[in-house]
């Protein structure tokens, strides 16, 4: 399915003159950073559709001839840049005639409302007014608000093209998951593409502690509550934690095109991980503890918790520890585990939306 931004024109790709019409190239000015942003959509796998309501277009005031100049030195400008848009839809009505293409009505875009390949979910509405934001509401996805005005529609606000499309971009490669059972309640949602925020509750705090590191040296964030049987013991959540936070990071690395793939981080001083996102479930877990715990998490559960984790993410996972204190050793093999996942999401820039497989799938 496809994930699109629609991109509105005057105000977000280029400045608005104080007459609202762009209809000289004298005029043709781009708003800061808009060029770069756009380029990120496009690496990140989105499809770019222009909308944009033109005032009188055709008319005395506003010739066709004066728009069609400009908007073909704006459309080659871009495309010199790497940025290439699906269609470019124009209203040419006033507010005052009614039409039915004019934001925020959907006649521009029906085709694309009525389609099952349009991914909903994965797509936004990027612009600077509030016509936008219903346009984006009435076609039931998120919209991004470039403004310093805060608003209830939008999904995000901010007056940065470059953070605008910077928070677009992030999400697509990003994933929620819930799972219930009659053990555990576990709901997770991971941005690849984040800085290593998180906001994790298991109820097994020095757990906690430990995915905070994974989150924080692997640059995911990462939400993540867990209700589980503790009164029981930590089995059930340690290892359903690892299935479900697995599972989301495979879902949001989609079909993996442009990835590093491989990580092999070394911490000199007591860990060592080896971790391949092929898509084949494999785990050699060789470290020892001396504790029963530490804190409230069983040392046991540290291998149950990456064997689910790596069957989850369907990936091959070595973890080498040596070391004296053990919540030393789990710290560092949760930082290490990180910090090679930090590695192995990372797009190469040499092979965007390529496979890093010579069978063509992961």
């Amino acid at each position: 399915m496809k994930k699109i931004v629609f991109v509105d024109r005057d105000g977000t790709i280029v400045r608005e003159p104080p007459d609202k019409q762009v209809d000289s190239l004298e005029k043709l000015d781009f708003v800061p950073g808009i060029i770069a942003g756009l380029r990120s959509l496009i690496e990140a796998g989105f499809s770019l559709v222009m909308v944009s309501n033109q005032d009188g277009l055709g008319g005395k005031g506003y010739p066709r001839k004066s728009f069609t100049i400009v908007q073909k030195k704006l459309l080659g400008i871009l495309a010199g840049e790497g940025i290439r848009f699906d269609r470019v839809l124009i209203c040419p009505h006033r507010k005052d005639d009614q039409c039915d293409c004019r934001k925020p009505r959907l006649g521009l875009v029906r085709d694309y409302a009525g389609s099952r390949s349009f991914d909903r979910s994965g797509s936004f509405v990027l612009g600077d007014r509030t016509s936008d934001l219903e346009f984006a509401r009435n076609l039931g996805i998120r919209s991004v608000f470039l403004s310093n005005r805060k608003s209830t529609l939008a999904s995000y606000t901010t007056s940065s093209s470059e953070d605008a499309c910077r928070y677009i971009a992030a999400s697509a490669r990003s994933a929620s998951i819930s799972r219930k059972t009659t053990e555990t309640a576990i709901h997770v949602h991971v941005a690849i593409d984040g800085r290593g925020m998180y906001d994790i509750s298991t109820g097994i705090r020095f757990f906690d502690h430990m995915l905070s590191q994974l989150a924080k040296h692997s640059g995911i964030d990462i939400e993540l509550k867990a209700r589980g049987d503790l009164d029981v013991d930590e089995h059930h959540t340690v290892e359903d934690v690892g299935i479900v936070l697995g599972t989301a990071l495979r879902r949001a690395l989609g079909d993996k095109g442009g990835i590093e793939r491989f990580a092999a981080p070394l911490d000199e001083s007591v860990a060592a991980v080896v971790l391949d996102l092929s898509g084949r479930r494999y785990v050699s877990f060789q470290c020892d503890f001396k504790r029963e715990s530490v804190g409230n998490l069983p040392t046991e559960l540290v291998e149950d918790f990456f064997r689910a984790f790596a069957d989850g993410l369907g990936a091959t996972l070595h973890i080498d520890c040596r070391g004296r204190n053990d919540h030393h050793k789990i710290e560092a093999i949760f930082k290490s585990v990180g910090r090679a996942l930090r590695a192995a999401v990372s797009i190469d820039p040499r092979a965007r939306r390529r496979i890093p497989s010579t069978k063509g799938i992961l």
